[in-house]
């Protein structure tokens, strides 16, 4: 972090926080030190620093919320890899992963069916007693969970969807494969929101860490819905990018 964006710190009116000053020091430092490198002992980066610990607590607690560093109990804390980047579009996790060097993965947690429910049924324009097929899996980048997947999809269409499917794999591929559908366009919506301790447990992260929580109504080249998924992914380890034309 620069001195223009110390300066950026500063409130309308006031100075700079004394923390706000540490935790540009320390990201010139991680800078420095480069990823999965154990950062110093609070005490000499205290005293290097020039602050009381509780001060430089406060910046390290930052970055560890942001996702520049990883806090490891019992071992230290270490200089976090660079966030995922995913774009945000109609291709697969795994396609879009694997375009960025990284090696997608997904661990099965939910595989059921169950009644769509009035929500659900409207947005898949099925019946309420109408079964759905409910797919959960933690997606996986490198083997580091990233997000928890919810997908939803209408039993009546694809009530065999199960037959030799990994469920490991891409699921987009395989509906595309199987059934001839293209995905051709979807409704989005993206919030900021806290994991339950559930699914905080099942992304290895913090309840108190912010999430990023999309729902998303897919149809296929007809206008028919074929899924509704919720994904939640974790803030400090992925973002998104769209390109925007006017």
């Amino acid at each position: 972090m620069t001195v223009d964006a110390v300066r950026g710190g500063v409130p309308e009116h006031g100075r700079v926080p004394k923390y706000y000053v540490v935790k540009s020091q320390l990201l010139n430092l991680l800078a420095e030190l480069g990823e999965g490198a154990l950062l110093p002992a609070e005490r000499d980066l205290a005293a290097a620093y020039g602050v009381a610990r509780s001060t430089l607590r406060q910046a390290i607690s930052e970055l560890v919320m942001e996702g520049r560093l990883r806090a490891h109990r019992g071992r230290g804390t270490f200089v976090a890899a660079p966030k995922v980047v995913q774009p945000l579009s109609l291709r697969s996790y795994t396609e879009a992963l694997r375009e960025m060097g990284r090696n997608p993965g997904r661990r099965v947690v939910t595989v059921e069916e169950r009644p769509a429910g009035e929500q659900l049924a409207a947005d898949l324009r099925i019946g309420p007693d109408d079964a759905v097929l409910h797919l959960e899996r933690v997606l996986l980048a490198d083997d580091e969970p990233l997000g928890l997947e919810s997908t939803y999809l209408p039993v009546s269409r694809f009530g065999d969807l199960m037959d030799g499917f990994d469920a490991t794999g891409s699921l987009y591929q395989h509906v595309s494969a199987r059934y001839g559908i293209r995905y051709a366009e979807a409704t989005e919506h993206i919030e900021t929101v806290l994991a339950s301790p559930r699914e905080a447990q099942l992304l290895d992260t913090n309840p108190a860490q912010p999430m990023l929580l999309m729902q998303r109504v897919s149809a296929d080249q007809h206008g028919d819905p074929i899924e509704r998924v919720r994904s939640l992914y974790r803030g400090d380890r992925i973002g998104f990018v769209t390109r925007l034309t006017g």
